[in-house]
C-alpha cells in the first residue's frame, strides 16, 4: 500500500513557518497533492519552590487555544487555492510529532530562519531533527524577512522551481539524491545541475595527507569521468532529460552553498543512520542546510528504502 499523496507541513505562527507553508502549497498545487498542516505544542512546566523542588504544570487551555489560532491562520492562508487541506493540532514535541507523521506522507516541509550565530547553530530542533529522522524526504525552506535584511531575496516570495542543483560524489547517498533531483526536475520542468567537488587545497590541511606531487588536473579529470558515467546512465533512463555537470575545486558543502544563490532548490543525500550517530545529518547536508540561500531537499537512504518498499508492495 502506497502512502497518500499529501505534503506534511509544520507551522508555529512564525513568519518562517508561514513562508514554508507557502512553499508547500505551491508544491502541492504543482503535483496535485493534498496538504496536511500541523501545529503542535507541548505543555511547559516550571520549578515550584513551594512544592519542595517539585514541578508545577501550567494549564494547557490557553496554549491549546493559541495552537488552534495558529492553525486557523494557516488554513485561512490557503483558502481559495483549490487545495485539499487537512489541519491538525497535536500535543508533544514538534520534531517528534512531525517525524512520526512523516511515515504517512510523501513529503515534509518546515521552515527555518537560517541566520547563523549560536542560537541557529543547529537551525533549531525541528529543522535539524526532522530531515535526519523523517520517513519521507524533507524540504527545509530558509526565511530571511525584513526589508533591512541584507540576505532577503525578492521579499522571500515563493517562486516556481526553475533550477535544481544536486551534489553527486559517487556514494549511495548521492545516487539517491540524484534520483530524487531528477523527479523534482521532471515535476517542475526545471534545469538540473549535478555538482561534484574536489577539495584539494581547500581549507587548512583538509587533505594534508595527500602527496605534494599529486596531479591536481588529473584528479579533476578522474572525478569528471566518474560524474559523467553516473549522469550518462541517468540521462539514458530519462529520455529528453539533459543534466548539466560541474566539477570544481572545493568541498561539496561549499559548492552547493555557492550554487544555492542562483538555484531554486538544492538536493542533498544523507545516510540517515539510527542511534546516536544518526542524531545529526552528515557534515555536508548539515552545512548546506545551514547556509543555503534556497530551499533544500534532504533525502536519507533509510527513508528512500521505505518509500521504495511501500511502492513495490
Amino acid at each position: 500500500m502506497t502512502r497518500p499523496e499529501v505534503v506534511l507541513v509544520g507551522v508555529d505562527g512564525s513568519p518562517a513557518s508561514l513562508h514554508a507553508l507557502d512553499w508547500a502549497a505551491a508544491y502541492a498545487e504543482r503535483v496535485g497533492w493534498g496538504i496536511h498542516v500541523v501545529c503542535s505544542y507541548s505543555l511547559p512546566s516550571f520549578t515550584a519552590a513551594s512544592l519542595d523542588g517539585g514541578y508545577a504544570a501550567l494549564d494547557d487551555t490557553a496554549i491549546a487555544e493559541g495552537a488552534k489560532a495558529v492553525l486557523a491562520e494557516a488554513e485561512a492562508r490557503l483558502a481559495g487555492r483549490g487545495l485539499n487541506v487537512q489541519g491538525s493540532v497535536a500535543t508533544g514535541d514538534a520534531a517528534g510529532v512531525l517525524v512520526e507523521l512523516s511515515a504517512e506522507h510523501c513529503l515534509a516541509v518546515v521552515g527555518t530562519r537560517g541566520r547563523g550565530g549560536f542560537t541557529e547553530r543547529l537551525l533549531g530542533t525541528v529543522s535539524s531533527a526532522l530531515p535526519a529522522h523523517a520517513h519521507c524526504p524533507t524540504v527545509v525552506v530558509p526565511y530571511r524577512g525584513g526589508a533591512d535584511d541584507p540576505e532577503r531575496r525578492d521579499g522571500d516570495a515563493v517562486h516556481d522551481v526553475h533550477r535544481i542543483v544536486v551534489g553527486v560524489d559517487g556514494s549511495p547517498s548521492a545516487e539517491v539524491a540524484l534520483r530524487h533531483a531528477v523527479q523534482q526536475a521532471e515535476t517542475w520542468g526545471a534545469e538540473l545541475v549535478a555538482v561534484a567537488g574536489v577539495p584539494l587545497g581547500t581549507g587548512a590541511g583538509m587533505l594534508a595527507w595527500l602527496p605534494s606531487q599529486i596531479d591536481h588536473e588529473q584528479v579533476l579529470d578522474d572525478v569528471k569521468a566518474g560524474l559523467d558515467v553516473i549522469v550518462d546512465r541517468v540521462e539514458s533512463e530519462h529520455p529528453g532529460l539533459v543534466i548539466k555537470r560541474h566539477v570544481l575545486d572545493g568541498s561539496g558543502a561549499e559548492l552547493l552553498t555557492e550554487f544555492s544563490t542562483a538555484a531554486d532548490l538544492v538536493v542533498v543525500g544523507s545516510r540517515g543512520r539510527g542511534g546516536f550517530r544518526g542524531l545529526l545529518l552528515g557534515s555536508t547536508s548539515q552545512a548546506v542546510l545551514h547556509h543555503s540561500k534556497c530551499p533544500v531537499l534532504v533525502v536519507t537512504r533509510r527513508c528512500d528504502k521505505e518509500l521504495q518498499a511501500e511502492s513495490a508492495a
